[in-house]
């Protein structure tokens, strides 16, 4: 069976993990660096408890790993609307991951489906992206 994906009649896909309301343990700076990768591809909102015990909700958009945990940082869209936010990964004491998923368990296959399904009943069917509530 041909491995090369130019030689195969269907290519694997990459598959999400369910990471909805994970809490991962932080204990070792690799464990903090793989959750990190994990909310960095995580399409929903974060809560980081810094150490100090400050707590940030929001959108982890960016992650810049260095050589230390204190010259690699992530940055953060706070959900409460307030200016972002860069967090040294040495100052993160707790990672949560939200109950949601945004896109979770939808792809574009499905959609093309849904919007197909539409319009063999006569309904409009528009190429509109869903509220995200």
């Amino acid at each position: 069976m041909p491995t090369n994906p130019d030689e195969l009649e269907v290519v694997p896909g990459f598959t999400h993990e369910r990471l909805q309301g994970w809490v991962p343990d932080l204990a070792s700076e690799d464990e903090l660096r793989v959750a990190l990768e994990k909310a960095f591809d995580y399409r929903g909102d974060v809560t980081i408890t810094r150490k100090d015990g400050s707590v940030v909700e929001g959108y982890l958009y960016d992650r810049r790993p260095g050589k230390t945990l204190t010259d690699s940082m992530v940055r953060v869209l706070p959900a409460n609307g307030s200016p972002r936010v860069s967090i040294p990964y040495s100052d993160i004491g707790r990672l949560a991951f939200s109950d949601r998923d945004p896109a979770a368990g939808k792809s574009w296959e499905a959609w093309v489906t849904k919007y197909w399904e539409k319009r063999a009943v006569g309904e409009k069917a528009e190429i509109r992206p869903e509220a995200l509530d």
